[in-house]
């Protein structure tokens, strides 16, 4: 019996012919769907060669200030700017709660504040017992006599609330208390708590953490907290000192990188990073969770896909390694207590030897008493501020790298390192799970995106603390006349505005049926 094969070929030639026509037709394609893979393949290997990866970064360079554009730091005022008036509406004391980063970011909150109510600030309160464990407050930290000092072209300062008079009698001045809103607007301070001021005579706000907005369209404003944040907060005397002779010590063999190494309980607590701990060290940080902050479902691998978690010790060293700093480089840490002990840091001492912190450089007797607490805190943060590389682990809000990455760069653009975790979360999954081809490059390739530093525009969510930039930077020969620099003659203008308007020393306070004279 013939086959239906036979049959169709022996009876129907033009079909056959049709049927060899299609065959071709059809390997025509295939052999072009062969060739776009092939292309692809080379494609995403030549993307992932030296020859077309993004361009190398020279390391060497980033020991040294980032490219300024033409770019100067000016926080003085470029508009009319009058001097604070000699009557005030009442007092504002404000109670500045959290760490060092949100203590500062309320204080400059509060000048602005004070500025737009025409109030007289209260030397405001930092709310160290309860975070710090000590009692230094503004005057065992900052440098009150410089703060009064700097800021009297733009507002009143005293000390303490006097005594009023009213009715013939002296008394206590006591503040009205009010929880203000978190990021209110400034109409809330010109309105709602202007009234209350113009009731009591002074008001009391706290908490004041993250109590104003940031982003106010007024460049004046954001650049009276820019003087506030970078010229008035100065470290008291013996900080300063304490400061400089550590980045003297560490300078004195070469350039040294500083880290804000973010891999302390609390830190951790609140990521909801708990998987690469012990099943014990897992309670401790659900108990301290649950004792402290909002109950949220929160699974590990979708927190860490998402960039949500602080990078271990190891894997900051294993990104510095990746960009090419070797084990010769120094780097001071800034840090509390690490969680998890030792064995988090062997693997990153082992990629870089040359760690050190205050206690290690200047010696831990010679700092157990000057650098505790805030105190200790401030110290970490002129050395960082002061370091040739700085580098955060986490950035999230609240830290205390928030104001540092600002500082450094109004500080004359200071190179910085910002690790992107979201976008190497993936890498070091693949990593964990033994899909190491490429990771160095990998790596690389995100890191040499970063601006190091350099003047950038800034995006939400990036803090106004983080990036002050245009506003509190100027041009010499800008293209836009918003962003030229202030006459050299700016300062004298002030103080002729301050002395025409009569001595700061002496005001009058208004308030129902009290005067009050400050001298």
């Amino acid at each position: 019996m013939k086959s239906g094969w036979g049959r169709r070929g022996a009876r129907q030639p033009k079909h056959l012919g049709g049927g060899l026509r299609g065959m071709a037709c059809r390997l025509s394609v295939v052999m072009f769907v062969l060739l776009i893979c092939t292309i692809l393949l080379f494609s995403r290997i030549w993307h992932s060669s030296p020859s077309s990866r993004i361009q190398d970064i020279d390391i060497n360079k980033l020991w040294r200030t980032a490219p300024a554009a033409g770019w100067r730091p000016s926080s003085a005022p470029r508009s009319y700017w009058p001097s604070p008036p000699t009557e005030s509406n009442g007092y504002l004391r404000v109670r500045c709660n959290g760490g060092l980063n949100q203590q500062r970011t309320a204080i400059c909150n509060a000048v602005l504040a004070a500025r737009i109510m025409n109030a007289t600030l209260v030397l405001p309160e930092l709310d160290t017992n309860s975070f710090w464990h000590d009692e230094s407050g503004f005057p065992g930290v900052y440098d009150v006599e410089h703060f009064i000092n700097a800021l009297r072209y733009d507002i009143r300062i005293v000390a303490k609330l006097p005594e009023i008079t009213s009715h013939g009698k002296a008394k206590k001045l006591k503040a009205f208390q009010i929880r203000p809103p978190r990021d209110a607007p400034l109409n809330w301070y010109t309105t709602v708590a202007s009234k209350k001021m113009k009731d009591h005579g002074a008001i009391y706000l706290t908490p004041f953490s993250h109590r104003l907005a940031e982003e106010i369209d007024d460049p004046e404003l954001q650049r009276l907290r820019c003087r506030v944040n970078y010229h008035a907060l100065r470290f008291k005397p013996h900080i300063m000192k304490l400061s400089h002779d550590i980045v003297d010590k560490l300078r004195s063999q070469g350039h040294f990188m500083s880290i804000h190494l973010r891999f302390e309980m609390d830190m951790l607590a609140f990521a909801g990073c708990l998987d690469i701990f012990t099943i014990e060290e897992q309670k401790i940080l659900m108990k301290y969770r649950k004792e402290n902050f909002a109950e949220k479902k929160l699974v590990y691998r979708e927190r860490r896909i998402i960039g949500k978690c602080p990078l271990t010790p190891e894997e900051v060293g294993i990104i510095l390694r990746a960009m090419g700093f070797d084990n010769s480089t120094r780097i001071y840490l800034a840090a509390g207590e690490l969680f998890g002990g030792d064995r988090f840091m062997k693997p990153f001492r082992a990629l870089f030897p040359h760690l050190e912190n205050h206690s290690t450089v200047m010696g831990a007797e010679k700092l157990e008493d000057s650098a505790q607490g805030l105190v200790g805190a401030a110290v970490d943060y002129m050395v960082c501020l002061l370091s040739d590389i700085f580098m955060p682990t986490y950035d999230g809000p609240s830290n205390f790298a928030n104001n540092l990455l600002g500082h450094r760069l109004y500080y004359g653009f200071r190179t910085t390192i910002q690790p992107d975790r979201k976008a190497l979360a993936p890498i070091f999954i693949d990593r964990e799970e033994g899909r190491q081809a490429g990771f160095e490059e990998h790596v690389r390739q995100i890191m040499f995106k970063t601006k190091f530093g350099g003047p950038h525009k800034r995006v939400h969510p990036e803090s106004f603390y983080t990036n002050s930039w245009p506003e509190c930077f100027c041009q010499m020969s800008p293209q836009n006349p918003a962003d030229r620099c202030p006459p050299d003659n700016t300062l004298a203008v002030l103080e002729g505005q301050l002395q025409s308007g009569g001595s700061h020393e002496v005001e009058t306070v208004k308030g129902p049926n009290k005067t009050v004279l400050v001298e």
